[in-house]
């Protein structure tokens, strides 16, 4: 079927096909920085990740440094349709010889190549502050018992909202600023309040010493259910960060979900509007857990639709949309590409959705008719329109940017 015929079907329950896609063009998505290099930070010595998380796999061609990964960036932006934007760590630190300082003093200015960069691809930048693979882990940050760990995290925490504001004000649009830390226990507890009231005391003093600039920065604090080394329990949970993102959303506190920390039998489609019927916006990161938080790459399947459904049917200006997975067992600039362009895919989709008639549906109590619809949707030529999508952004529609990959790794990532 033709695009145009595509259209004229849709058409004929109520969708417009040029508004989803014209829609689906102004929903930026960030392209997380980690999947090109396992994870591993620049501002420390090579070693990994801690704090519960890790990328599997040995693939050839992993960014060793700044520029390999600005490299990788690049190739990765060419072979995606739509507005994107960089999820950067501040572990993404780019120092000059000698310049070198830790991360409770990083500056702004380590970040002016991330900047060039994201100026020269016509992309907006996020951040993360770091709280892993460094040496001031005891294991713990901001919720250690020793206080000298916590001030140490506490700075950490400040300078990334000023790495923050100066991203936003060279990028002329506000920029998010997310606290996720690994801190946990392998075993059960002996002391579950303690951890937290110095996660919420680390927190406040933040606040406090280093108020949000809502003009220019949005924080938000992630959750976490459990990782490797800690199974049992994290004091930066899901009641934690959403309680606490509630009870600061006035000074600039926005709670962030990420769709693989939680159980395995929850889905975070499901909660996204129980946050949006109290707050105005919210933050998510992207992934795709297999029976725990694996972080795989994204996939189109039916919980990455079902949550570009809620996107599209809660409003999508009320989200900071990020990616997040890492797998170092297949290419990663494809891993990268791959995941992108699904769940553009699942964004495409749900825009192509007759939002009102199946609200309409809903709300008479024709179930019958609401099963069926939904169900007959799913083989409508959608299909078509995401190749007209791609067709118009100027990159390929379907597998044939793989070659592009392969030629890529041949010329530059097997030479690493």
């Amino acid at each position: 079927m033709s695009y145009q015929n595509a259209r004229k079907k849709y058409a004929k329950i109520g969708v417009d096909t040029e508004r989803a896609m014209s829609a689906l063009a102004k929903v930026p998505v960030a392209l997380h920085l980690w999947q090109g290099n396992d994870v591993e930070m620049f501002d420390v010595e090579p070693g990994g990740a801690s704090g519960g998380i890790q990328a599997t796999g040995n693939y050839p061609g992993r960014a060793r440094n700044p520029q390999e990964l600005m490299d990788d960036l690049a190739k990765v932006i060419s072979l995606c349709p739509g507005k994107k934007r960089l999820n950067l760590h501040m572990g993404h630190a780019v120092f000059a010889p000698g310049e070198w300082v830790d991360r409770d003093r990083t500056p702004a200015s380590a970040f002016k190549p991330w900047v060039d960069f994201c100026r020269k691809h016509k992309v907006g930048a996020d951040l993360n502050a770091t709280y892993f693979g460094h040496p001031m882990n005891d294991p713990l940050s901001l919720t250690s018992p020793n206080p000298k760990v916590r001030r140490f995290w506490i700075e950490h925490t400040k300078r990334a909202l000023e790495v923050a504001e100066y991203l936003a004000t060279e990028q002329k649009s506000k920029c998010v600023m997310n606290v996720w830390i690994g801190d946990g226990l392998k075993d059960v507890p002996g002391d579950r309040l303690g951890p937290r009231l110095r996660y919420k005391e680390s927190l406040d003093t933040v606040l406090k010493e280093h108020p949000i600039d809502q003009k220019k920065v949005v924080m938000t604090v992630e959750a976490k259910l459990f990782g490797i080394g800690v199974e049992s329990y994290t004091p930066g949970s899901g009641e934690f960060c959403l309680k606490y993102a509630s009870e600061n959303k006035e000074k600039g506190v926005v709670v962030l979900m990420d769709t693989g920390h939680y159980h395995p039998t929850e889905v975070v489609s499901d909660k996204v509007s129980s946050i949006l019927a109290f707050d105005e916006k919210m933050a998510l990161h992207v992934s795709r857990p297999v029976r725990w938080d694996s972080d795989h790459v994204v996939s189109f399947d039916d919980e990455t639709r079902e949550l570009a459904r809620e996107i599209v049917r809660c409003g999508a200006d009320r989200f900071y949309i990020s990616l997040d997975y890492f797998d170092a067992s297949i290419n990663r600039v494809a891993a990268w590409v791959n995941g992108f362009r699904n769940f553009q895919k699942a964004l495409l989709f749900a825009f192509l959705q007759p939002v009102k008639t199946l609200a309409k549906l809903q709300d008479s109590q024709d179930f019958t008719a609401l099963q069926v619809m939904q169900e007959e949707l799913k083989l409508y030529p959608f299909g078509d329109v995401w190749a007209e999508y791609c067709k118009r952004c100027g990159v390929a529609a379907d597998e044939s940017w793989l070659g592009s990959v392969r030629k890529y790794e041949k010329e530059v990532l097997s030479k690493r």
